[in-house]
């Protein structure tokens, strides 16, 4: 018996090596026809630092409140997380003004809870992406206070400057200037500098090398610590023509011309193909991606062809960027430029799918519905689109539970420069100030910054103080304790979504094919890989709707569903919202 048994052992472990291998030669036939990498695999998740956990009761999320709930991100089944900013700042742009590269807002910490987040980030198997805002800067850092001080002192040049004597310098417009101009006249120089954002924002001068090695060098800083990876911040607009040629008149008063002409500088991938070179190509494993990636498909390519040797991966604004909701823009519209951007990536480069971030109001809110008796079941629904599609998916904190906007009635409410700046700008005029904030609770920032929910305590479990943005008052029905306990919740179900798209590789490099491009309530496609073919379908309305995709359904197998045990599908119709992934037979 004994002697039985210890053959039958061997026998098991000759057996393990080959099963090993037949997973790996599995894998590898798969895999024959894409370029694999760990960043195309990855389901990414955006921490917004100063809404996620605070650890200390001062009503700001930091970095040991991150670390306290990395248990709760790692069971999620994300790869990796990008962090919005968290360097030394005065915060007039909650962060994406940087007086310090190299060193922690006090909010959040310090340098060491830096040190040990990365460590227990990476004890778990996640990636860390840093946010780098290198646009501009914060007017409060030492380059600027420098460059201010005098016209010949040799920070000056770090950034754009236009001599009073010269006259009014040439219109440019401003994203969150009160009066939408993007010159702030400097007495101390008698000049003017240029800032595309806040006035506390002045615009780094990429045109001088010397501004270009510090940058390099503050990113050999963080990656020696070990980060796993960049999102470039604004990057479209590093490249400027100093010469500031009068704006052709015909985008004058129009911001989205104005928008896309200030991107693809004359230098901007000369200056990416140099960074690339001096840091990038020397940490071969990391990962990039750059905010706003041109203004059509074929600029986004440009940033990502691997022959042209600049950034990983594309993300652009186009699809969140059309409308402040899909009843709006029309789901028709919405296909046609998600199949347009593969169309471009299918043989090579790469794309980011997102639907949220932290300029963004929140998923459900925006493309889907978020009432209580949709509000669930639609988020299931977008979160299936963005774990099936082709690209890399961004999932944006909160999103996982369904959290929605918030919809503050009083500019009071408001933290946002954005929003407050705006409000006054509109006050001044006497615009009306009612429709403003009106259009803010479906479209303001700060929907999407609100503390995240995790239990029906106090605070929503946030913080034991005050905390520095309010709280949606439903987080005593949408949070994560809640939703932990219920295995049909949106949390368990986005889980076993980014289970599938782990198990199934033909979500990750199958090729799509957009299927009833008309149809202006379901969004239905295929995704295909060496013979294996998975259908998606997605209602985006409230009601039933029909689909004629021409593809027979009749021997194919329901591989998920957001609806609950659903066996099969009756009459090509799905029910509100309804999702569903199958296996073509």
């Amino acid at each position: 018996m004994k002697k039985n048994h210890v053959l039958f052992l061997f026998a098991a472990l000759l057996l393990l090596p080959c099963t090993s291998i037949n997973a790996q030669n599995k894998k590898i036939s798969i895999m024959k026809n894409v370029d694999p990498k760990w960043w195309k695999e990855a389901v990414i998740y955006q921490i917004y630092p100063r809404s996620f956990k605070d650890s200390d009761g001062d009503g700001v999320g930091d970095l040991k409140g991150i670390i306290s709930k990395l248990d709760y991100v790692k069971s999620l089944g994300i790869d990796a997380v990008w962090l919005s900013p968290i360097y030394s700042s005065p915060n007039d742009d909650n962060g994406y003004d940087i007086s310090n590269y190299r060193d922690i807002m006090k909010d959040f910490g310090t340098m060491e809870d830096f040190d040990l987040l990365l460590k227990e980030m990476h004890k778990r198997g996640i990636k860390l992406i840093m946010d780098m805002v290198v646009n501009h800067s914060s007017d409060e850092h030492e380059w600027f206070k420098q460059a201010k001080s005098s016209r010949d002192n040799k920070y000056r040049n770090y950034y754009y400057w236009w001599p009073a004597e010269k006259g009014t310098p040439p219109y440019r417009w401003s994203w969150f200037d009160v009066n939408s101009n993007a010159w702030k006249y400097d007495a101390t120089t008698d000049s003017y500098y240029l800032h595309y954002f806040s006035k506390k924002q002045p615009d780094l001068n990429w045109n001088n090398p010397t501004l270009r090695n510090e940058i390099y060098d503050m990113m050999k800083f963080w990656l020696d610590k070990g980060i796993d990876g960049f999102r470039m911040d604004a990057f479209q607009f590093i490249s400027k023509d100093d010469s500031f040629p009068e704006l052709p008149k015909e985008i004058v008063n129009n911001p989205t011309e104005i928008i896309k002409y200030y991107g693809n500088g004359p230098h901007l991938h000369e200056y990416i193909q140099e960074m690339n070179r001096e840091v990038l190509s020397k940490y071969p494993d990391v990962m990039t991606v750059s905010e706003g990636a041109g203004d059509s498909p074929e600029a986004a390519m440009r940033f990502v062809d691997p022959e042209r040797k600049e950034l990983n991966m594309a993300y652009h604004f186009e699809s969140v960027d059309i409308g402040n909701h899909v009843k709006d823009f029309g789901l028709v519209k919405y296909k046609q430029i998600f199949s347009r951007y593969d169309e471009t990536f299918k043989d090579k480069g790469w794309l980011s799918i997102f639907l949220a971030n932290h300029d963004q109001p929140r998923m459900v809110s925006k493309f889907g519905n978020d009432t209580p008796q949709f509000r669930g079941i639609s988020s299931k629904m977008l979160s299936t689109f963005v774990l099936t599609m082709r690209g890399t998916p961004y999932n944006y904190y909160g999103d996982e539970l369904g959290m929605v906007n918030i919809r503050f009635d009083n500019i009071e409410d408001y933290n946002d420069v954005e929003t407050r700046n705006k409000y006054e700008q509109i006050k001044s005029a006497g615009g009306d100030l009612k429709a403003y904030l009106e259009n803010r609770k479906q479209t303001s920032r700060e929907n999407g910054r609100t503390p995240f929910q995790w239990n029906n305590s106090s605070n929503a479990g946030f913080t034991t103080g005050k905390p520095w943005l309010k709280i949606n008052s439903n987080f005593d029905t949408i949070n994560a304790e809640a939703e932990e306990k219920d295995p049909n919740s949106v949390l368990n179900y986005y889980r076993k979504l980014i289970k599938l798209r782990k198990k199934e590789l033909t979500l990750v490099y199958g090729a799509y094919t957009l299927l009833d491009k008309d149809n202006p309530n379901v969004f239905s496609y295929t995704r295909e890989l060496n013979g294996k073919k998975l259908l998606i379908l997605l209602n985006f309305t409230e009601k039933e709707a029909a689909y004629n995709i021409g593809i027979s359904t009749t021997k194919s197998k329901i591989i998920l569903d957001n609806y609950k045990d659903t066996k099969s599908i009756k009459n090509n119709t799905l029910r509100p919202y309804e999702a569903v992934i199958m296996e073509v037979k």
